[in-house]
């Protein structure tokens, strides 16, 4: 039997009610408003098998001309095997235009990436659950629209690439705290809904203690409802999370082609992803 043609075709909105269905197959939370604003933030493929189906997609999320993430890479569990994987990650590189890439590997793609040259910067843990009372923050405050530039230069710094685009759509969508010293922001955190309940991230701060603190702001008015937040090993927030009821219950391995090394000094740290799909 002739193995079935499978098409690449430019990812529209067309595609997204099956790209849900796609994801929910591989076990992930996104509901189809998490996809449209992944694909308001990006271009992607789409996989085409007969009958116009979708059994693959992939993202391609540009920070201006600094870097890339490569993310929503799903291949239909019954079309694995067929190096589908490899072309959609082959045309995620042809959109990329030579910005440097990065991406959140799982366990069932990390032999692909490798060989497609992309190395291990960090490890990902993924801690969520219905989270209990803290005690309210006394050095945080909503943050304005005029705080956005102060607040998107800190990701910046912190990111190492203009996420501008990113943190205005997110102050649509949801909420910004921010600690302010000498009347300047020096640290910031997002709440918006996603997945299950609400992800907390990015959180961009000097050091751990402003970090809690900010979260905190959240989770203060949260207690029992369901938070997500995507940090990594490296900023030691494990134990705190866990011991507010956000255990640790998946990761994912940081990626990059190629590795930078940034020589510049931060005065500040990402201790919460957007998400994993968006660094």
């Amino acid at each position: 039997m002739p193995e079935q043609r499978i098409e690449i075709r430019p990812f529209g909105p067309q595609h997204l009610d099956a790209a849900v269905c796609l994801s929910r197959e591989a076990g992930w939370p996104h509901r189809l408003e998490d996809w449209n604003v992944a694909l308001d933030l990006s271009e992607g493929v789409v996989a085409i098998a007969a009958d116009d189906e979708v059994v693959g997609t992939t993202l391609l999320t540009p920070y201006e001309t600094d870097c890339a993430t490569i993310n929503m890479v799903i291949v239909a569990e019954r079309m694995r095997g067929r190096g589908l994987g490899r072309r959609l990650m082959e045309a995620a590189f042809a959109l990329a235009q030579n910005r440097p890439l990065r991406l959140i590997a799982t366990a069932d793609g990390l032999p692909l990436y490798e060989r497609l040259g992309f190395r291990q910067i960090g490890t990902i843990v993924q801690h969520q659950g219905h989270v209990t009372a803290t005690q309210k923050p006394e050095n945080t405050e909503a943050a304005t629209k005029a705080d956005i530039p102060a607040i998107a230069a800190l990701d910046r710094e912190a990111f190492g690439a203009d996420r501008s685009t990113l943190i205005t759509r997110f102050a649509d969508l949801g909420e910004f705290a921010v600690i302010r010293r000498s009347g300047n922001v020096v640290a910031f955190a997002c709440l918006r809904s996603f997945g299950r309940g609400e992800v907390v991230g990015p959180v961009v701060a000097p050091d751990i203690e402003d970090a809690k603190s900010l979260l905190s702001h959240f989770m203060c008015r949260k207690a029992g409802a369901f938070l997500r937040i995507d940090t990594s090993t490296e900023t030691g927030l494990g134990p705190w999370l866990a011991s507010h009821s956000l255990p640790h219950v998946s990761g994912g391995i940081a990626m990059a082609n190629p590795i930078i090394r940034h020589t510049n000094s931060k005065t500040v740290t990402t201790f919460a992803l957007a998400n994993q799909a968006l660094g």
